[in-house]
């Protein structure tokens, strides 16, 4: 598969802060690529860096094979960008902001446009100083997915939007994935990510955790596991790969790392009436990672491909 994005030991250095700290990582033409963190973990520094906004301290970010801080101004012909804070032209109406953009961009599907003008509720003819924040961010969504752009950056997209609106939303990046168009997303909404993305890169500290796909980080945490017996239920904590979270004296929760066999051995002649199992969400996977005292594991993007 073609190869849209990468990054090769991409650092971003202000002064003494390390704000991006060797990211390696890359993302296939096709691909929805989640990138997640918490507040000052590197996201939008690494985003500038792709789009071609800041200049790498270190290491470089090629995007369709072209360098992004030396051909930005080709690349942006051919991406489109959403960012997390949308400042417009508050005397410009939404009808004129979006043709300004289209023609600053060179190139838009109009008749998208208009039917995603419909789909988000836009009132186009209001002006922007009279939108709300999440009006003046569905016009830069419009703006940007009504590009076509064999690219999509987007940069915590949804702030502002409601449930509706972001379902909508997930809509679109599900067309635009069957459109043949990559797209590569920041967020914060952990449910969002999970519902439309195909990979997922956690970054912390500026430096990259985690990367795969949302089975291949669910492998990384225990598997939640609630037993529950009519008599009490024996001890199970030195069961090889157990661990016991909580105990009542007819129903025990446990997580259980590697294998389920030694579990169900220790189970076996025990009258189980229920035994239910968890996979992980990503908000677990989440807050496992940046979890007080977590730390990056020591080779920054050694899953990445």
């Amino acid at each position: 598969m073609d190869e849209v994005l990468r990054t090769e030991r991409l650092s971003k250095r202000f002064g003494s802060v390390t704000a991006l700290d060797q990211l390696d990582l890359s993302v296939d033409a096709g691909e929805v690529f989640g990138y997640l963190g918490p507040n000052g973990a590197g996201k939008s520094v690494t985003i500038a860096l792709i789009l071609g906004l800041l200049r790498p301290s270190e290491g470089r970010a090629t995007v369709f094979g072209l360098d992004s801080w030396r051909d930005a101004r080709t690349l942006h012909r051919r991406l489109a960008y959403v960012p997390s804070e949308t400042v417009l032209w508050p005397s410009l109406t939404g009808s004129e902001t979006l043709k300004f953009l289209a023609n600053l961009h060179g190139g838009v599907d109009h008749g998208y446009s208009d039917e995603l003008i419909e789909r988000f509720a836009l009132e186009p003819d209001k002006k922007i100083r009279n939108l709300s924040h999440g009006n003046r961010q569905k016009i830069a969504l419009v703006a940007a997915l009504a590009t076509r752009a064999e690219l999509l950056v987007l940069d915590e997209p949804t702030v502002g939007l409601d449930p509706i609106m972001e379902r909508e939303f997930q809509r679109c990046i599900d067309e635009a994935k069957r459109n043949g168009q990559t797209v590569f997303i920041s967020s914060h909404i952990l449910s969002e990510v999970e519902a439309i993305c195909d990979r997922v890169a956690m970054l912390h500290h500026g430096r990259l955790v985690e990367i795969g796909s949302l089975d291949q980080l669910k492998e990384l945490r225990a598997l939640k596991v609630v037993v529950e017996c009519p008599a009490e239920i024996p001890d199970l904590a030195s069961v090889a790969g157990v661990l016991e979270i909580s105990r009542d004296h007819h129903q025990v929760t446990l997580e259980v790392t590697g294998t389920m066999a030694p579990l169900m051995h220790a189970l076996r002649g025990v009258e189980v009436t229920s035994l239910r199992t968890y996979e992980p969400s990503l908000e677990e996977l989440f807050f496992t990672h940046y979890s007080v005292g977590q730390t990056p594991r020591s080779k920054p993007g050694e899953q990445s491909r």
